[in-house]
């Protein structure tokens, strides 16, 4: 008798389900998950509108013909420009505003530097003192410093002088761009000092070859401010400056409103003529300026 050996096979196993991700232990579902792209987007669109519209209105009077009341600039015009350009010596204003906020972008950068790297790195008995007047002194009107400003100018015979307007720019910028320094040189590790020092460096050059070039962001941040408050500021050129011939930008815009009538094409043409410059020098250095922003915010 032959025995045959049958093999059994075992049922197969059904195929595992597929597994869901497994979301990691404390990990929480994000805002932005849970709200709709909508409601986002559409607060952030009627902002973008409502900011918009005054810079069309803007462009409207500036690119039609004067008596038009069309709400497309076409005919498209640039007779306000050329008026407000010649005319109005809007040419030499350009002139002196970019002088004046250059030197005081330079003088006020330089100056901090000096001052935000002493409050970083030295330790000296009035120091909180000194940095509590740094923080009081910004909730000083500049009006308040006309009157001591205007005395000094005048007894050192600096009154309708550029240079007034720009040391009364680089006072008032100060205390604000040196707090906002010494925070950046804080960031920079002070050991890579004490390194080039170990090399042979002394104090200012280990500080011009490894922190200068650290502080990058932070000197366009604090930079760029100045410029931009430079640039718009009123009250100093007014005070300071009797020559027409050396007025600024704001100065000559307020000089095309009159009591009796407003020239509203050139005012428009004149106030994009002065937004130009901010607009150029913020779109090229956006990248170290939000850099700038966020460097005193991690801790080196």
């Amino acid at each position: 008798m032959i025995t045959e050996d049958v093999t059994v096979s075992a049922p197969a196993a059904p195929a595992p389900a597929a597994e869901r991700p497994r979301r990691r232990p404390g990990a929480k579902r994000r805002a932005w998950d849970e709200v709709p792209r909508w409601h986002i987007y559409l607060p952030l669109g009627v902002y973008l509108l409502f900011t918009l519209i005054p810079f069309y209105w803007i462009l409207l009077f500036a690119l039609r013909p004067a008596g038009s009341t069309s709400l497309v600039p076409w005919p498209m015009t640039f007779e306000h420009f050329d008026k407000v350009w010649t005319e109005r010596s809007f040419g030499t204003y350009f002139q002196n505003s970019v002088l004046i906020a250059v030197a005081t972008l330079v003088m006020t950068t330089v100056v901090a530097l000096a001052g935000g790297y002493a409050l970083a790195r030295f330790d000296f008995r009035i120091k909180r003192g000194f940095m509590l007047a740094l923080l009081c002194s910004q909730f000083v009107p500049g009006a308040l410093l006309l009157v001591p400003l205007f005395q000094i100018f005048a007894r050192l015979r600096m009154i309708n002088s550029l240079g007034s307007v720009v040391i009364a720019e680089t006072v008032f910028q100060l205390p604000l761009s040196m707090i906002l320094i010494s925070g950046f040189i804080r960031n920079v590790p002070y050991s890579l000092e004490e390194a080039a020092w170990v090399d042979g460096c002394g104090r200012f050059t280990s500080f011009r070859i490894v922190v200068l070039p650290l502080l990058r962001p932070g000197l366009i941040a604090v930079g760029s401010f100045a410029f931009v408050h430079a640039w718009n500021h009123f009250l100093f050129a007014l005070m300071f400056l009797s020559d027409q011939g050396k007025q600024t930008i704001p100065v000559g815009l307020n000089t095309l409103m009159s009591a009796d009538s407003v020239d509203l094409g050139a005012l428009a043409a004149g106030g994009i003529i002065a937004a130009i410059p901010v607009v150029v020098v913020f779109a090229f250095i956006q990248k170290w300026l939000i850099t700038g922003f966020s460097a005193g915010a991690v801790k080196g």
